[in-house]
């Protein structure tokens, strides 16, 4: 049986463009997985301590025949190859990959909590999933419409191929 994830993706240090286009083709290779679709790149503005640069970031849907955790352990593995530094939370970063839906499911545990705990409150998140999702409706029963309503793009662009 195969689920359906979304994975959040996002980098601001060392050609951040490249560091998400390599990381996609990475996530299309994860055993038991497939990749099926991917949003728009998008610039926003960074959430997080201090100055840092700008973010590319976008959303890929995958069909997997992975546990959640044995997902998070893939996606953990793809940003230790692109040598991801976890010092600073929310700091800059050369890749970050956040599984941000798993199916339906509800996760919290210790490592992981799915949906995403930001998912909702973060355009550069909402506009990629919108994109390739627009008829997703959350566990919680909230639909990406009625989130983008409320959604402001400020500080988010799309990036022109």
């Amino acid at each position: 049986m195969t689920t359906v994830a979304y994975i959040g993706l996002g980098s601001n240090l060392d050609n951040p463009r490249q560091q998400v286009e390599q990381a996609l083709q990475e996530l299309a290779q994860i055993p038991e997985t497939s990749l099926v679709s991917a949003s728009p790149w998008y610039q926003s503005r960074a959430v997080g301590p201090g100055e840092q640069q700008d973010y590319i970031n976008g959303v890929a849907q995958l069909t997997t025949g992975l546990a959640p955790h044995d997902l998070l352990d893939q996606l953990q593995a793809i940003e230790h190859a692109h040598e991801r530094v976890r010092e600073i939370r929310w700091g800059p970063r050369t890749l970050d990959l956040d599984l941000l839906l798993y199916g339906s499911e509800i996760i919290d545990t210790e490592r992981l909590q799915v949906p995403h705990p930001y998912l909702t409150q973060r355009n550069f998140v909402l506009y990629p999933l919108t994109d390739i999702a627009p008829q997703l409706i959350l566990p919680c029963g909230d639909t990406l419409e009625s989130l983008m309503a409320h959604c402001s793009s400020d500080g988010l662009h799309q990036l022109k191929d």
